[in-house]
C-alpha cells in the first residue's frame, strides 16, 4: 500500500532445526488464517518446516453423545493445521527477509520502548537508548500485557477463569493421526492435538491446585494419571515435557485512540476451549488491511479515527460474539445439575445429525463462508 513500516520486536524466536522436538505453544490455524499467511508470503516457509493438517474434529461429554466434524462433508481436504507458534513466527520472519531491500520496512530488534507519545498522525516512540522514531499510527500487537494499551490509558474488562491448563507434549506409539478431539468433564476439558511425525499435545484443564499437583509429578506418575482420566481414544504415548498456564478473559474498552490501534491479544483474550484466539487475531489483521486499503483508495487518512472506527466496529462485534460463545460453553459444561447434563448431551447428539447446520458451523470455525 506504499506505507513505510517500523517493526519493533524485542527478541527473535529460536531458529528452526528439524532435529528439535515440538514446542509446547501450539495453535490451531484455520483455513482463513492459512489464506492470510499465504497472501503475506509466509505459508510456504511454514510448510517447509513442519505442520500437521487435521481432517476431523470430535467433541463429547458422554461417549454415546458426541458431535463429529469431518472436512470431507463440506468437500474440504482439511479443517485446519496444528502448528507450533514459533514456526508461524519464523515463517513470517522469512517472508519479511525476502522483501525488496527498500526503505518500506525497518526492523527494530532487541530494543525496549521507554516512552510513547501519542498524538494522531504525530506519534513518537523513544527507546531505552534514547533513540526515537515517529509514526502516523502505532499498532499495538504486543499481547495480553500490552505496553501500548497501558501507555495509551485504555482500560480492560475481564477475569481469571477457575481452571488452569496443563499442556503436555507426547510422542505417540501410533501412526500419524488426522483428528483432534476434546472431551468435556466436570473439572474442564481434556484435549488431544496431533502434531507432526506422531508427536502430539495433550491439554488438561483443571482447577489451579490440581494442575500444580500434576505438574510436580514424575513423567511415569503423570502418565498414569493421564491414562486413568483421559478417554479411551488416547493412544499409548511417552511424555516429553509439560507446562501450565492460567486462563484469562480480557477485552479492551476501546480498540483505538488517537494515534494507536490494538490488534490480537492486546485487544482481546479468550477462553481457549475452541482454539480460536490466534485466528481472531489474524482476522484483526485482515480487517486492518481492508480498512487501510479503503481509506487510501478514498484519499482519506489511513490513521484517522474514521478508518479506525470502521475497523473497531467490525472486529469488536465478531470478537465479542466468539468470546461470549466460549464463555457460554464454559458455563454450560461446568454445571453438573441433572437437567443441564441431559440437555447438553442430547444437544451434542442432535448436533451430530444436524447436517447443514453442522456444516455451517464447520465453515465458520474454518473462517470461510
Amino acid at each position: 500500500m506504499g506505507l513505510r513500516v517500523a517493526l519493533i520486536e524485542k527478541s527473535l524466536p529460536m531458529p528452526f532445526s528439524a532435529e528439535q522436538g515440538p514446542d509446547l505453544r501450539v495453535s490451531a490455524i484455520s483455513k482463513a488464517s492459512e489464506s492470510l499467511l499465504t497472501q503475506l508470503g509466509a505459508w510456504q516457509h511454514i510448510q517447509a518446516m513442519r505442520v500437521c493438517p487435521y481432517q476431523r474434529l470430535s467433541v463429547w461429554e458422554r461417549s454415546d453423545c458426541r458431535t463429529d466434524f469431518n472436512g470431507a462433508d463440506i468437500q474440504a481436504d482439511h479443517l485446519g493445521h496444528l502448528i507450533e507458534n514459533r514456526i508461524v513466527q519464523l515463517g513470517l520472519h522469512q517472508a519479511i527477509g525476502q522483501l525488496p531491500q527498500t526503505q518500506t520496512l525497518s526492523w527494530y530488534l532487541g530494543k525496549s520502548v521507554k516512552h510513547y507519545q501519542f498524538n494522531q498522525g504525530h506519534n513518537r516512540i523513544t527507546f531505552d537508548d534514547d533513540s526515537e522514531i515517529n509514526a502516523r499510527l502505532i499498532v499495538g500487537a504486543d499481547g495480553l500485557q500490552s505496553t501500548v494499551r497501558l501507555a495509551a490509558g485504555i482500560g480492560t474488562q475481564g477475569w481469571q477463569y477457575a481452571q488452569h491448563a496443563l499442556a503436555i507434549n507426547v510422542k505417540t506409539h501410533a501412526s500419524q493421526q488426522d483428528i483432534t478431539w476434546q472431551q468435556f468433564t466436570p473439572t474442564g476439558p481434556m484435549a488431544f492435538l496431533p502434531l507432526y511425525d506422531g508427536f502430539a499435545s495433550l491439554v488438561w484443564y483443571h482447577h489451579a491446585d490440581e494442575v500444580a499437583r500434576l505438574k510436580r509429578l514424575s513423567k511415569d506418575k503423570l502418565k498414569a494419571e493421564i491414562v486413568a482420566h483421559f478417554p479411551d481414544e488416547l493412544v499409548d504415548f511417552d511424555i516429553l515435557e509439560c507446562a501450565s498456564f492460567p486462563l484469562q478473559r480480557l477485552h479492551a474498552n476501546q480498540y483505538y485512540r488517537d494515534g494507536i490501534v490494538l490488534a490480537g491479544d492486546a485487544a482481546h483474550g479468550i477462553n481457549p476451549l475452541a482454539g480460536q484466539g490466534v485466528n481472531l487475531g489474524f482476522k484483526d489483521v485482515c480487517a486492518l488491511l481492508d480498512t487501510w486499503r479503503q481509506a487510501i483508495d478514498k484519499g482519506q487518512n489511513f490513521y484517522g479515527n474514521t478508518a479506525l472506527h470502521q475497523y473497531s466496529k467490525v472486529r469488536r462485534r465478531d470478537n465479542l460474539l466468539m468470546m461470549s460463545t466460549m464463555d457460554g460453553l464454559y458455563a454450560l459444561f461446568s454445571n453438573q445439575s441433572g437437567p443441564f447434563v441431559l440437555v447438553r448431551n442430547a444437544g451434542l447428539k442432535l448436533a451430530n445429525l444436524a447436517g447443514p447446520v453442522k456444516h455451517q458451523v464447520m465453515r465458520y470455525a474454518m473462517g470461510i463462508n
